[in-house]
């Protein structure tokens, strides 16, 4: 709705880089149409803000000569995640910063294994990158391999716990995360887990998961991290560099291997007759490979030393306002806000990280607030309102769960709270997912109350 409001300023004003819009995208008459039809009392009640801070925002975006859009999991964390990040796609459209010198789009991940996972095809819908699944794909890979992969789309991670709840599955394989205390309702998880006959962990460290009892059997596959393994490893960053990793010589622990030669090995066990297709002695190896089947990381096989790196794409993407697209073209989006009701009585909340790494904690203190992990965060008009005072124990409750905590002032919205993640995810409700990608929703409304004396030491 924000957004909306920014583009609604723009349009009014004249502030649209027209020519941009006119020779490099298509849609845009189609929103425009639509932001015109909504009024600014409905904006800034599905917003929070007012129509001033809008205009705020779109001025200096107006006069700003370049900019670049970061966003992360605050944007995409939510049952329409794919929504937020295509209206930051209009408002970066609309004043053309894409394919220019210190301009652009920049979704942050969490992790250099995310960004260049998903690139190398671990998505339930893509071969890799570029390479979505289907017919055509197919054929192109059984050119290079000389087998046919699945053409079928893969499940995703809340795909995959609901089948195993279900008791759909028979085998569940985990190259690293932990679903028991990254996804919503933690409870539902852990029965999920153990009602799959045989589970796989591959993992540089042990997880809770890995200790829920199976319904047969649990295997744990020790890894190596990057720098342990035969010809070193690389990592992909944000804004697409990928770097190499050497191999760090000395001591190995017990039987841990390179996560590729693990998934190897196990491949040449099931596929005995195409071993000699999928078999390579060391990274250098799995480098060249990977240069033939994604055409965009050509130049990852020439990886080999300490600093070497290359930017796939080159340093711009979209340059010239050419698009990956048919017709060449960027797509605006027509995005209506989802509706911000929050009952009376409640809380929206949200959940937010701290000194941690994924959902391993690594420190009690957050660095950015100095707030503990169980502190409830709170804005001091809505404490006031509640009679609660910084310092105050109290209770986080939906009708899914609880969480007991200690109240601390910050600059939050009012009728809005936070908590840590993952600890959180009592309160989260599996099953609200964003339909284009099946992304939890990891907000919840909530209700608090304190707790009274003789309540906090039971």
């Amino acid at each position: 709705a924000f957004i909306n409001g920014v583009l609604k300023h723009m349009i009014e004003r004249g502030w649209v880089d027209d020519a941009f819009v006119a020779n490099h995208t298509t849609g845009f008459e189609a929103l425009r149409e639509s932001i015109e039809h909504e009024s600014w009392e409905e904006l800034e009640r599905q917003s929070g803000l007012r129509r001033q801070a809008m205009f705020d925002f779109a001025e200096m975006y107006m006069r700003a000569r370049t900019a670049v859009f970061v966003w992360s999991m605050g944007i995409t964390h939510h049952r329409f995640g794919v929504d937020n990040v295509k209206a930051i796609v209009n408002l970066g459209l609309a004043r053309g910063i894409v394919g220019r010198v210190q301009c652009g789009l920049m979704p942050i991940r969490g992790h250099s294994g995310v960004q260049g996972g998903s690139e190398m095809g671990a998505n339930p819908k893509d071969f890799g990158l570029g390479f979505p699944v289907n017919d055509p794909n197919a054929d192109r890979l059984q050119g290079i391999w000389g087998f046919r992969p699945p053409t079928a789309h893969g499940m995703t991670a809340v795909g995959m716990i609901d089948a195993a709840h279900a008791g759909g599955l028979d085998v569940l394989y985990m190259a690293g995360g932990n679903f028991l205390e990254t996804l919503p309702e933690p409870e539902y998880v852990r029965e999920a887990l153990a009602r799959v006959p045989l589970r796989i962990h591959q993992d540089i460290v042990l997880t809770s998961a890995m200790l829920v009892d199976p319904s047969y059997a649990v295997l744990l596959f020790p890894a190596q991290t990057r720098y342990e393994q035969r010809g070193g490893g690389t990592q992909t960053s944000t804004e697409r560099r990928v770097y190499f990793s050497p191999e760090i010589p000395g001591r190995r622990i017990g039987e841990a291997r390179a996560e590729w030669e693990i998934f190897m090995q196990l491949a040449e066990r099931v596929r005995p007759e195409a071993a000699h297709q999928i078999h390579f002695e060391d990274g250098n190896a799995v480098r060249a490979e990977i240069a033939k089947a994604i055409p965009a990381y050509d130049g990852i096989e020439n990886l080999r030393e300490k600093g070497d790196a290359f930017q796939y794409g080159g340093p711009r993407l979209c340059e010239g306002g050419i698009f990956p697209m048919p017709d060449g073209r960027a797509r605006f989006t027509v995005v209506s806000p989802p509706d911000a009701n929050i009952p009376d009585g409640q809380f929206l909340l949200s959940t937010r990280r701290g000194k941690q790494f994924n959902s391993m904690i690594q420190g009690e203190i957050d660095p950015l607030l100095g707030a503990r992990r169980r502190d409830v965060l709170i804005g001091a008009e809505d404490a006031a309102s509640l009679k609660l005072v910084e310092g105050d124990d109290v209770l986080v409750s939906n009708d899914l769960g609880s969480y007991r905590g200690q109240l601390r002032l910050a600059p939050i919205r009012p009728r809005n709270v936070q908590i840590y993640w993952p600890e959180g995810n009592v309160l989260i409700r599996r099953g609200i997912v964003d339909p284009a990608c099946e992304m939890p929703d990891y907000n919840a409304l909530v209700r608090i109350e304190p707790i009274p004396a003789p309540e906090r030491s039971s």
